[in-house]
């Protein structure tokens, strides 16, 4: 897979274009930034105490293209207005493998960025891509996975077209809480 395919989601009303990319080592400063939100660390394995960590987990992520086993794209928004460009999140898909009829996805918003309809619209350009470039691999579905305590990503799967699948039970202790399971499958 190519590791420097962009995708992009069209601006909004109200919220700037995004466009996803794989991660480098260039996002360092803004990662260890967004890395400190107590509420994005509550939720995501994302330890960013220092700078070799940020560089272990982007080499972590340039493996993932290498291999083929993992995608993740940094979610950057588009200067709008007066605005910079900024990191404003994370999508990934994983569990992706030929044969396999299906696989998962993953995805963060930065704070500055909640409330800008940035993880949908993620989302939705990465499941788009998803289903276009694994399609002869077989991929059939993608499941999105959360806890319980996280109304947010329920309303993110809804407006994706990820219906909700079932109840999980609690894995501790990357899971501590009960979760749910939604799943969308090829159009």
């Amino acid at each position: 897979m190519n590791a420097t395919l962009l995708l992009t989601a069209p601006a909004t009303p109200t919220a700037p274009a995004l466009l996803l990319r794989p991660w480098c080592v260039d996002d360092l400063a803004e990662l260890a930034e967004v890395g400190r939100d107590p509420e994005l660390r509550r939720r995501v394995n994302l330890p960013m105490d220092g700078e070799a960590d940020g560089i272990a987990w982007v080499e972590a992520h340039q493996k993932g293209w290498t291999t083929g086993a993992r995608f993740c794209f940094a979610v950057v928004e588009e200067p709008f207005g007066s605005e910079p460009q900024r990191l404003a999140g994370s999508v990934v898909l994983k569990e992706v493998a030929s044969g396999k009829p299906g696989a998962e996805v993953g995805y963060w918003t930065a704070a500055a960025s909640r409330g800008r309809g940035v993880a949908p619209r993620a989302l939705e350009a990465l499941t788009g891509w998803a289903f276009d470039a694994f399609e002869a691999d077989g991929l059939e579905r993608v499941e999105l996975l959360h806890q319980v305590d996280n109304p947010a990503s329920c309303r993110v799967a809804e407006k994706c077209g990820y219906a909700f699948g079932r109840l999980l039970p609690a894995m501790p202790p990357e899971f501590p809480l009960d979760g749910h399971l939604h799943v969308r499958g090829r159009a």
